[in-house]
Order: C-alpha cells, then structure tokens, then sequence
C-alpha cells in the first residue's frame, strides 16, 4: 500500500463517522471487458470488507443479452474475500428455483417464504456479496408491480393494505444500501431505484480499470463526511 493510501487508511480509522455497512457497486459490461476488470472487482470486494462493510452488492447493468452467460460464468469465478453468489435473468424468473452459487463457496441451498408466502432462495438474501446481471431497477420494480397485481386478484392481497413492505419483498434484494459507487459516469445505469432512495451516492470520473484502494478509501471518506438525512 502506497504513501497516500496509508494516509487515507489512517483518516478513515481515525473518522468519527461510521463507514458504510452495505456497499454498492455498480457496474456495466463495458466495464468488464476491460483487461483487468475481475482482478479490479476481487480487490474493491476486499477493500470493502477490510474498510468496515458488512455487505456488498455488485449490480452489473447490461445492452447485449447474449453477453449475460458469459459474464455470470466469469463472476462466479471471482476470487472474493466472503461467500459470493451471482443472479442472473434466468435466476430471477425461476420461483423459488436455485440461484447460482460462486464454484467452491462451499454452500449450502436454503429457502425461505416472503411475506407474501412466495418461496425465495435464502441464498441469495443472506450472501455478504450478491451480484446481479441484468436485472434493472425499472424491470425489477414493474416484476414487483405485476407480483403485486396478480396476488390482488387472486383474492390474496388486500389492495388496501399494500404498504412500502409489500414492495420490497418482492425485489431481487430489499435492503437499502448505504453508500452507492458509481465509476466512469454520474448516472446509475438502472440501479435499485427504490432500495437506494436514501443512499449516499458518490461518482468518481475514474473509470473501472483504474478504480484503486485509494479511489475506494476516497468514497468511504465522503461518506463519513456525510450528515444523513433519509429524506428529511
């Protein structure tokens, strides 16, 4: 670690703000294709984890559907630092099917109900890394609208009683993530609109194939410096 990394370290230790628990990132498969790109994303993953984060979400956004396969393929195979699970489209679809597993993770299938009583795969929601290609925040709202309706009219919801809950239940993760990373671009390229409705944002021009440790100690720091308001 270099001179001004350490320097960086050390602020952030030494900060009266805490870091962020939940870390998103969100990238593009331009990105990916980039020589690098993997190596990049295993050691932002162990930034995070070693700079006070509990969880990371990964969200790769996609234009060429065919590109989908190979890009999950390649992601399971990511050297990560904690248990690592990949969702794609075909994942997403499946109810209650398995969602795929990084190779060697070493764990176990796990399913569970929503509040709903729909089947969901426990994996993917107690995984300290999920990555998610492909799943668009607009789509994943409308699947959450159109899961809404036809329990509606199965007689199953009461369209009166339909809260914020309701919704987030039905999205590929419901937590609200602290702090979102967006690199290349001020713009999130069709991320979790409705989970990340109060994160802290941050946008660095620097693009994915040169993202370093200090880049990442850099977004922790604004975060920190951050009074949260929540929409207050």
């Amino acid at each position: 670690m270099g001179l001004y990394d350490t320097y960086l370290a050390v602020r952030h230790r030494l900060h009266d703000g805490d870091p962020p628990e939940h870390v998103a990132i969100v990238i593009t498969e331009r990105d990916l294709l980039a020589d690098g790109a993997f190596d990049t994303l295993s050691a932002a993953l162990g930034w995070a984890f070693e700079y006070g984060a509990e969880r990371v979400t990964v969200s790769v956004s996609v234009l060429d559907a065919a590109v989908v396969p190979t890009l999950v393929r390649e992601l399971r195979r990511v050297d990560a630092p904690r248990r690592l699970v990949v969702r794609g489209p075909e994942d997403a679809a499946l109810d209650g099917g398995a969602v795929g597993l990084q190779e060697g993770s070493g764990s176990e299938g796990g399913s569970g109900t929503d509040s709903g009583g729909r089947q969901r795969d426990t994996r993917f929601d107690d995984a300290p890394i999920r990555v998610t290609v492909g799943l668009g925040g607009k789509a994943e709202f409308a699947t959450a609208i159109r899961e809404l309706a036809t329990d509606v009219d199965a007689g199953d919801l009461d369209p009166e009683s339909i809260d914020a809950t309701d919704i987030s239940d039905r999205l590929v993760f419901p937590e609200e993530p602290d702090l979102v990373i967006k690199t290349g671009a001020e713009r999130l390229s069709d991320f979790a609109i409705w989970q990340s409705v109060y994160a802290e944002l941050y946008f660095t021009d620097v693009n994915w194939r040169d993202f370093r440790r200090r880049d990442y100690l850099r977004a922790v720091l604004d975060f920190q410096d951050r009074q949260r308001r929540f929409g207050r």
